[in-house]
């Protein structure tokens, strides 16, 4: 059977890679559907629209939402409440999306971990 190739446009997929590779203990999941997780926790993708999502903690999360002019992310009709939309020009911009991929990083190590489901 064939690789699923991502659902993302190419160049976003890219991009998000790009920015992965910031940090290298983090390992891109996903075949359709570009993720990170650690401990069974997601803390960024990009789904088929191409518009990339980064869980941040409280107070990085507002300080960016204000200074890039973006929203919470919407999934599906629903507002993922620690998620934000990255604005397409800052993911291309690797250099100033980078430190908060760091923190959403470390943010993601203190959640609790979530069971894995494979047997």
């Amino acid at each position: 059977m064939a690789k699923k190739s991502p659902e993302a446009p190419p160049e976003k997929v890219a991009l998000y890679e790009t920015l992965l590779a910031t940090q290298p203990e983090i390992e891109r999941k996903g075949a359709g559907n570009p993720y990170t997780s650690i401990n069974g926790n997601m803390f960024s993708y990009i789904p088929a629209s191409g518009k990339m999502a980064l869980r941040l903690p409280v107070g990085v999360r507002e300080q960016f939402l204000e200074q890039y002019q973006t929203t919470l992310y919407e999934a599906y009709g629903i507002i993922q409440k620690e998620y934000v939309t990255v604005p397409d020009d800052l993911l291309g911009n690797t250099e100033e999306l980078a430190p908060y991929l760091a923190q959403s990083l470390e943010y993601a190590k203190t959640l609790k971990p979530k069971p894995s489901k494979k047997a």
